[in-house]
């Protein structure tokens, strides 16, 4: 098999910004790519490279760069391969990785989800989006002569972890649809809030464009203001946006979020176009249903669709789609939530559609899965794994958990073990039954073919669940002086920021509004705003 083209900075940086579809992919660990990354680049990591590789780059004939650093050329050369084995057609690589993109004078940067979260910043003062600060919603909300009421704009798990007092959680997506529910009386002031800013942003900003009556505000800096503010958040709330909505508004709502669609000119397409596009494989098409988890479960609509909760699109796109430049075609069953979302990311710069009868669509290709073979790897079921480890005492064991996890306690004796270090700790133990312990299968089959490739030839599975290790009775070690840059699957600035951590907050909350001043004019001008 060919070796695949070495690109320079400069190429890739032209590729980046020209009329044809490029997906620019970081191979390295969540952590790693968190840590310092290119602008537009997806993260899609070696250890799960194939089970997300159909879903972001769906069409084989794409110009596909691959990337990484000094450290993880190997990584991105496996990659490479591995693609090229998929038959995808044009893969290249980033030659001398981030390290040559920043001597060839390109910014590089920390924190994920860059052109949503940058677009936040620009929109907030291109729309001027009202904002509000902690201390003055605190006092709102303990003002009996106010009517107020604090809309979380976050995805359910996100706000059970923490939220402001008395905030009902209604997902930015579901808002067009919904808000009249939470507030129906025009006189009540509507708070959106997030954990940080852009969903705060976007959340309003949709409100006020869509033109209803009540004063619309974002909560600045979110939950985190809210904390640093020395308020008291809830946890483990419940109080969720209401899952019916009464029909006789329907047309109200469809003409409200029509009127929205032409003022931004989305265009619509029927399913017949979509599937040609489909078909003669000219163009990377992603099919999105922004509607919530539970509709999309009835399985009304072909799997070719994939489940992109509305405001999750908006927020973090590049975890949906893997292709710069690439056809975004949306969808509802209500002619309510679809236009909305849409709206946004036409400016975000996106090539967008709206699908007329998504249940029309017929004939399509199903999804492509990349499965590996796996010819010396069987199931051990969790409960016989003590007994297995007494029968064998020489096994390697291979713990595949998140690596905090695994710091946290352990098996005495387990390495902990993700797919790039593979080759690193079975280094002369390849002749040794090796015992992957973690709680995804299918990640732990991408872990075993590596082995395999590695030449071990006696490899058992073992999918443990959330009690493990305590609950196997064997002797248990923790892994405290792990450092943190060994975590390369953890990106501790984004995540501490939730559990307690002032500064990490305070530090987020910095990344997050000084992103604007680090973009070029090349990238800026990606955004494509109508205020």
């Amino acid at each position: 098999m060919p070796a695949p083209a070495e690109l320079s900075a400069h190429q890739l940086k032209e590729w980046i910004h020209d009329a044809d579809e490029v997906a620019v992919l970081d191979v390295r660990e969540y952590g790693q790519f968190g840590e310092d990354h290119l602008f537009f680049a997806v993260s899609l990591p070696y250890s799960e490279l194939e089970l997300h590789l159909g879903r972001l780059v769906p069409r084989l004939q794409t110009r596909v760069v691959l990337y990484g650093d000094r450290h993880t050329e190997h990584a991105v050369r496996a990659a490479a391969q591995i693609m090229k084995g998929l038959g995808y057609s044009d893969v290249n690589i980033l030659k001398g990785g981030t390290d040559a993109w920043k001597t060839a004078g390109f910014a590089c940067f920390a924190g994920v989800n860059l052109p949503s979260k940058t677009f936040g910043e620009i929109a907030e003062h291109i729309y001027r989006t009202p904002h509000i600060s902690a201390t003055d919603l605190n006092a709102l909300l303990h003002d009996s002569r106010q009517k107020v009421v604090v809309v979380d704009g976050r995805p359910v798990p996100e706000y059970r972890k923490m939220n402001i007092p008395s905030a009902i959680c209604c997902p930015n997506g579901e808002l067009p649809l919904r808000i009249d529910e939470i507030a129906p009386d025009p006189d009540t002031t509507i708070v959106v809030n997030c954990a940080g800013r852009t969903r705060s942003i976007i959340g309003a900003q949709t409100l006020i464009n869509l033109g209803i009556p009540n004063k619309v505000y974002a909560l600045e800096n979110g939950t985190q203001g809210w904390y640093l503010a020395d308020l008291p958040l809830e946890h483990g709330s419940n109080r969720l946006y209401p899952r019916q909505t009464d029909t006789k508004n329907t047309a109200a709502l469809q003409a409200r979020s029509q009127a929205l669609r032409h003022r931004f000119g989305i265009p619509s397409v029927d399913a017949a176009t979509v599937g040609g596009w489909l078909r003669d494989q000219t163009r990377s098409v992603f099919l999105c249903d922004v509607r919530t988890a539970e509709e999309h479960a009835r399985a009304d609509l072909p799997p070719m669709v994939q489940h992109t909760p509305g405001g999750q699109l908006i927020q973090a796109t590049d975890q949906y789609v893997g292709v710069r430049k690439a056809t975004l075609v949306l969808c509802d069953t209500d002619g309510i939530r679809a236009p909305v979302v849409a709206s946004w990311l036409k400016q975000l710069g996106w090539k967008v559609f709206l699908l007329e009868d998504p249940r029309s669509l017929h004939d399509l290709p199903r999804p492509v899965h990349h499965q590996p073979v796996l010819r010396h790897t069987r199931l051990l079921a969790a409960e016989h794994l003590p007994q297995f480890l007494t029968q064998n005492p020489d096994a390697l064991l291979l713990d595949a958990r998140p690596s905090l996890k695994f710091r946290e306690a352990s098996i005495a004796g387990a390495r902990w073990v993700i797919r790039p270090n593979v080759a690193i700790e079975l280094d002369g133990l390849s002749n040794h039954c090796a015992v992957l312990m973690g709680h995804d299968t299918a990640r732990m089959s991408l872990l075993a073919h590596e082995l395999e490739a590695n030449g071990c030839t006696n490899i058992h599975i073992c999918v443990v669940g959330a009690g493990f290790p305590h609950d196997t009775g064997l002797q248990i070690v923790s892994h405290e002086n792990m450092p943190d840059d060994a975590c390369i699957d953890y990106l501790f600035f984004v995540h501490d920021r939730h559990d307690g951590n002032k500064a990490a907050a305070r530090k987020y909350l910095e990344w997050e509004t000084g992103l604007l001043a680090q973009i070029d004019e090349r990238e800026r001008n990606t955004f494509a705003f109508q205020a």
